[in-house]
């Protein structure tokens, strides 16, 4: 049994940072891919930021140079590294890992809400 449980979360400022944390426990051997989603109300989840088994990493056109997705193999912990917000990142922010086992299997974290509000 997977699970990740997502911290982090909060309310900021517009212009403030916020750092999520997604930490992984149980079977997580054959990692193919780990990323940060959203979804803001009334909207779809999108992809914010991925990050490969390899290290390729790849962010949506609205938050790069703003965001920043790393991972720690040796802890099972991805994190996303926020500045610069905006009024529009505020969302549920979600973690997903992507397992290559007989198949691929997605794995998702409960959400943690960031409220970038004045």
């Amino acid at each position: 049994q997977v699970r990740l449980v997502e911290s982090g979360g909060g309310l900021v400022e517009p212009g403030g940072s916020l750092s999520l944390s997604c930490a992984a426990s149980g079977s997580i051997a054959s990692i193919y891919a780990m990323g940060w989603y959203r979804q803001a109300p009334g909207k779809q989840r999108e992809l914010v930021a991925g990050i490969t088994s390899s290290g390729s990493t790849n962010y949506a056109n609205s938050v790069k140079g703003r965001f920043t997705i790393s991972r720690d193999v040796a802890k099972k912990t991805l994190y996303l590294q926020m500045k610069s917000l905006k009024p529009e990142d505020t969302a549920v922010y979600y973690c997903k890992f992507t397992l290559s086992r007989s198949r691929f299997e997605d794995y998702w974290g409960q959400g943690t809400q960031v409220t970038v509000s004045s």
